[in-house]
């Protein structure tokens, strides 16, 4: 396939968008699911709740309260440009930002199952060896959740590549700038002479999705099997 240096800068824009989306959210999700797996307390329930909401929400709605807190006349945005002069609205951290959210309970979910599939007499038996409960995350917990922590992070990385709703919404579609594959592939669709290039541009998405699925779930199965053996 030949591809145009506008589809080159999408394609490559996307990959920037979704590795940092998907680093980026993370941490986040990793203590989101440890608390949901390993913790009861008042709130849980809401805490889940919260956590799954851009599942349900329609993307645009998404993007619109982004704006909204974001924006340059949000809260959130004005006290990030009045304190740092940095600003998410109509830029490609925005976008990742908004990739970011949208993925983030595909993260959750997986690093959650990964975490309860860690037998918790491993923990106890550290715990009684007298160590702490951050040296038992990090040396028990963490190591043997690995694999469902990395089939979160290629999901939300998948999940981050085919973002539109939420993205076109918060940072528009902006050649060279916001103009993600997704947000690409909906601007040749507009054209009568944007045919070859959505097949292009759609052949590229399915084959990444493609490849993260298939390692998303050779990761999962790893990790049951894992937690069989033990």
């Amino acid at each position: 396939m030949n591809f145009t240096d506008a589809e080159w800068t999408a394609i490559l824009l996307s990959l920037e968008v979704a590795s940092l989306a998907a680093l980026a959210s993370l941490p986040f999700a990793i203590a989101a699911a440890w608390a949901l797996a390993r913790r009861d307390f008042p709130g849980k329930s809401l805490l889940n709740a919260a956590v799954h909401l851009p599942l349900v929400l329609p993307p645009v709605v998404t993007g619109w309260l982004l704006l909204v807190a974001f924006g340059r006349e949000g809260f959130a945005g004005r006290a990030l440009l009045a304190c740092c002069g940095f600003t998410f609205a109509f830029r490609w951290t925005g976008a990742a930002l908004a990739a970011a959210i949208m993925g983030f309970p595909l993260v959750v979910r997986s690093v959650r199952l990964s975490i309860a599939a860690v037998d918790p007499r491993l923990e106890q038996a550290a715990a009684t060896l007298g160590a702490s409960g951050w040296r038992i995350f990090f040396t028990v917990t963490l190591p043997l959740a690995l694999p469902g922590i990395v089939a979160g992070f290629v999901l939300g990385f998948a999940k981050a590549i085919g973002e539109f709703g939420a993205t076109i919404t918060f940072v528009a579609n902006i050649p060279g700038q916001t103009q993600t594959l997704a947000t690409r592939i909906y601007t040749a669709t507009q054209d009568p002479a944007g045919a070859a290039e959505t097949w292009r541009l759609t052949a590229v998405a399915v084959a990444i999705a493609f490849v993260a699925l298939l390692l998303s779930e050779a990761l999962e199965t790893r990790a049951a099997r894992r937690s069989q053996a033990a």
